[in-house]
């Protein structure tokens, strides 16, 4: 039979071959990426043709004028942090303005990027610690990114990523820059299991766009329709069928096998008859596929190029020509002939500039594993002394051959220089995994398990996956062996590791233990677990005293140590236990802080502690501090590289806008922070709160309750518990349930009675107090205001103190109103002088309504101006309770809504069409304005025909059409 077996003109996306079965998967990707900024995920097994559908869809829209940036991870990865983007921005000088109209941030990456002098400022001075510089570097890449303008970022073989690159790529995919498309391809059986792709759970940022694409294998008929692309008429349904059962639908596979056919054509036998392909194919043996396919190829040739193709199996990795030249043992003339031959043969393939390798893994782990042992065994033991030649030795390939060879000691060896070569470059995930794998060797000496355990202790405190981390260090300290400083130091990382990531409280014990075992040997290390005690005692709302303890013995502790960092860890720790309990010396320590200097370590404390401070202002009624701390915290977050700490500023910055009352941007605020920093536990917490606060004023008591109770299940830290309990009681209220709201208040102020964090949770007591009242328990409510007031009396908090007086307004609010209102009023005043006009205009209407039994004009006029404050801060519910009380007095406005307004949305349809926009239900916006049902769907209805929409869903782009 005749055949032509020439793969033809190669396609637009560099593929050889014809692209087929791919059409839906091709229009997601390139959907997206038309549409930037957008992230798309392709996931699929080895050889299924991730490479192939990106080559195809950006090929195409580089021909249109896109630009794009290509980078690949590879699995023996040097500890170079960033390398694989580093590598495909080295692509972007063509897309890149002058150095002088680049952001001076770019400058960082000018010393690994010298391809792109004319393009990037002069870099910076030196960074001295690693994590500023890892921070600074992320900036730097967005800022370059950004500059490329509308640009594709490629990064593949995501599953073989180092720690450091994949955060800058869970960080960038966060926050693209506007105009950037980034495709990321993976092969989620190589990760952890459940592990995510990026390490954290990742949602795409309102107004990205994207796709997440898995790539199955082709069906029979795609191969077919491949095979006849290449054979054209003469392709049979047999043949297609054995290449189908020989790939089991991978196109790798199939590609590799019509390569082999076509070679045999090349080879003379391209215009005359050969063996019938079926037959060819379906005489191999197993295993099948690309084994088979790939072996087959080599065979044909010259022993040099074999030798070059079985020196990069060896490798692993994409390799330079005197490398490769050295380890197949042939003279650099030889070399590049053999390189030559076995690139034209496309056994191997360049590919990143000047370094070669197989085009794919699974090709090279057929030809390695088809070298026999005795010739592996030589190719490793030369991969060896080529390697240890090189400028820069790549320590973990090295470590891979000596392990190959069965040599322990020289694995061992390696193995821990490379991990230490990863801690010195910030790379903890490297050194993490290799640590990992030198403590699972059997029948460690104890000198090297004890500093290897002591290492990985000191690096798992800044891993995300530290589950691992944690069984490791637990069956070593089972150990009775194990000397006492060498035990506290591994317990040290250990509790740190429980209590900071995993919640448990199980790491107080640990780290308790720890300071018995370094107090005398360690100090500073002991002082470091015992300020942390302090911490731990402060957030979980123990005693003051017993915080107060740990840090006095932490002072002591690194009194007279040289080391200025553990001094500062201490003194950090310090401050944010004496804000928390609202101790007034705190404010003199703040201001005191170190924010110049060249210890970036102590810097970092200083950023630290000004964040706790800021908090704990926030939770005291010091609002007016709150704003400078957090500016100051994250200025100098930024310069020491301290990424969680700016994202905790940033939450935080969103409770304080809450207080001020700047409701306008919080929700589109939290839903660009729940898409960036989502795996934070306080993300989760304080923005449930607030967003929940944000539906109670809106009279959406469902999504009120439904926010307040995530809060409340999500920790159990008692202020976190208490605020929540008071979003809920002051809900049930509203809704007429007293008996559920002390239901639900009670128990969380019988917390603040046993843990003492009044003056941060006082939010819960007026709510207890009311619910008390209104379910005929006057002594609860008295005993518990009494209480209140002892605990806070003579302390430093004016949220607190304002509460206090909602509580006695309360109590008299029945039989002596005049000192009620005098209470009430006093909260109001409070309540201005901190900052926060919504709770203003809540105590200011409870001072209102004490009035309306004697002077109910009086009342009416303060009624009516607290409305306006209402209805300026978008608090609906408020404004529509004090509209029906002044229609009660006969006080009220002219009726909202009556005709006359067209088609122009009456007062009372904007009120509607604001619920309606925020996601309101019908019974939400009959409860927020006091409607019955059937109005509020009169009032719906009309919006949406007056708006010109058929869907509620439709409302806020309406709203925002038609107020520009």
């Amino acid at each position: 039979m005749m055949v032509n077996l020439d793969p033809g003109p190669r396609a637009a996306g560099g593929g050889g071959f014809a692209f087929v079965g791919r059409r839906q998967e091709s229009g997601l990707l390139r959907g997206a990426l038309q549409h930037p900024p957008a992230v798309v995920l392709i996931e699929g097994e080895a050889g299924v043709g991730k490479s192939r559908l990106v080559s195809e869809v950006t090929g195409d829209l580089a021909g249109q004028g896109g630009r794009v940036l290509y980078g690949s991870c590879h699995p023996l990865r040097e500890p170079f942090p960033y390398g694989p983007v580093i590598d495909a921005l080295r692509q972007a000088g063509p897309f890149l303005p002058p150095a002088s109209e680049m952001s001076p941030l770019a400058g960082v990456l000018a010393p690994l990027l010298p391809e792109l002098t004319d393009h990037l400022p002069t870099a910076p001075a030196d960074v001295q610690e690693t994590g500023a510089e890892r921070y600074q570097l992320v900036r730097a890449v967005r800022a370059v990114l950004e500059a490329c303008g509308t640009a594709i970022l490629v990064i593949e073989d995501l599953h073989w990523v180092d720690e450091a690159t994949r955060e800058l790529l869970l960080l960038l995919a966060r926050d693209l820059p506007p105009h950037l498309g980034l495709v990321l391809t993976y092969r989620q059986e190589e990760l952890p299991p459940r592990a995510p792709v990026l390490g954290a759970a990742y949602r795409r940022p309102p107004g990205t766009s994207g796709a997440e694409i898995h790539l199955a294998p082709l069906t029979k008929s795609d191969i077919h329709d491949l095979t006849a692309a290449a054979l054209g008429p003469r392709a049979t349904h047999a043949l297609g069928r054995i290449l189908f059962e020989r790939s089991a639908g991978l196109p790798l596979v199939v590609e590799e096998d019509l390569i082999t056919l076509s070679e045999q054509g090349h080879r003379g036998h391209l215009s005359v008859e050969v063996v019938d392909p079926v037959t060819r194919l379906g005489q191999a043996v197993v295993p099948r596929g690309l084994r088979e396919a790939v072996t087959t190829r080599v065979q044909g040739l010259s022993a040099q190029a074999v030798a070059v193709v079985e020196a990069a199996a060896v490798l692993a990795v994409p390799t330079a020509e005197p490398v490769l030249t050295q380890v197949a043992d042939l003279d650099p003339e030889q070399g590049m002939a053999a390189l030559m031959e076995v690139l034209g043969a496309a056994v191997l393939r360049e590919n990143q500039p000047m370094q070669y390798g197989f085009r794919h893994a699974l090709a090279q782990q057929a030809v390695y594993q088809s070298i026999p042992g005795p010739q592996r065994r030589r190719l490793h033991e030369r991969a060896i002394a080529a390697l240890r030649t090189l400028d820069s030795p790549p320590l973990v390939q090295i470590a891979h051959h000596f392990r190959a060879l069965g040599d322990r000691e020289g694995w061992l060896a390696q193995a821990e220089a490379a991990a230490a070569q990863a801690l010195a470059l910030g790379d903890q995930g490297t050194a993490a995994a290799l640590l990992h794998t030198i403590l699972a060797e059997p029948g460690l000496d104890e000198d090297v398990r004890t500093r290897i355990a002591l290492a990985l202790s000191r690096t798992a405190t800044f891993s995300v996956e530290y589950t691992a981390s944690v069984a490791v260090l637990q069956r070593i300290l089972s150990d009775p062996q194990l000397p006492a400083t060498t035990r506290g130091e591994i317990r040290v990382g250990l509790g740190l590791i429980l209590t900071s990531q995993a919640g448990d409280p199980e790491g107080i014990r640990e780290l308790e233990s720890a300071i018995e075992e370094l107090s005398d040997q360690r100090p500073e290390t002991a002082a470091h677990a015992m300020s942390h005690l302090a911490l731990w005692a402060t957030f979980r709302g123990r005693p003051a005293a017993e915080a107060l303890a740990w840090i006095e013995r932490a002072e002591r502790a690194v009194q007279a140590s040289p080391d200025e960092a553990a001094r500062a860890t201490v003194h950090a720790n310090k401050i944010a236990v004496l804000a928390q309990i609202g101790h007034p010396a705190v404010w003199e320590l703040v201001d005191r802080l170190p924010r110049e200097g060249r210890d970036l370590a102590v810097l970092r404390q200083t950023a630290r502690a000004l964040y706790n401070a800021a908090d704990a202002a926030l939770d005291l009624g010091h609002d007016d501090r709150v704003g400078a701390l957090l500016e100051q915290s994250q200025e100098l977050a930024h310069r020491t590289g301290a990424p969680h700490l700016d994202a905790i500023c940033r939450i935080l910055r969103q409770e304080l806008a809450w207080h001020e009352g700047t409701w306008g941007d919080l929700e589109a605020a939290y839903a660009s922070l729940f898409a960036q920093v989502q795996d934070i536990l306080m993300l989760e917490v304080e923005g449930s709160l607030v967003l929940g606060a944000l539906a109670e004023a809106r009279g959406q008591w469902s999504q009120a309750l439904k926010r307040y109770t995530t809060a409340r299940d999500a920790s159990d830290y008692v202020v976190w518990t208490a605020d929540a309990a008071a979003g809920i009681g002051r809900v049930r209220l509203a809704q007429g349930e007293p008996e559920t709201a002390w239901a639900i208040s009670a128990p969380a102020t019988n917390s603040l009675r046993h843990n003492g964090p009044w003056l941060r949770a006082s939010a819960v007591v007026p709510v207890a107090v009311e619910a008390a009242l209104a379910t005929a328990r006057p002594e609860s409510a008295t005993q518990l205001t009494r209480e209140f007031e002892r605990a806070i009396e003579g302390q430093d908090g004016p949220a607190a103190i304002a509460h206090l007086h909602l509580c006695l307004g309360l109590l008299l609010r029945d039989d002596d109103p005049a000192r009620a209102r005098d209470h009430f009023d006093r909260a109001r005043a409070t309540f201005q002088g901190i900052g926060r006009p919504y709770l203003t205009a809540q105590a200011a209407e409870r001072a209102a309504r004490t009035l309306i039994p004697t002077t109910p004009h009086r009342a009416a006029q303060d009624l009516t101006e607290i409305d306006e404050i209402y209805r300026h801060l978008g608090a609906t519910f408020d404004a529509a309770r004090c509209q029906r009380t002044l229609r009660d007095l006969g006080e009220a406005r002219p009726p909202v809504g009556r005709r006359g307004y067209g088609e122009q949305l009456s007062p009372r349809e904007q009120e509607v069409a604001g619920l309606l926009a925020t996601g309101a239900t019908n019974r939400d916006i009959a409860q927020a304005l006091f409607l019955s049902p059937r109005t509020a769907e009169h009032h719906v209805a009309s919006v949406l025909k007056k708006l010109g929409v058929t869907s509620r869903h439709a409302v806020r782009d309406a709203l925002a059409t038609n107020n520009p």
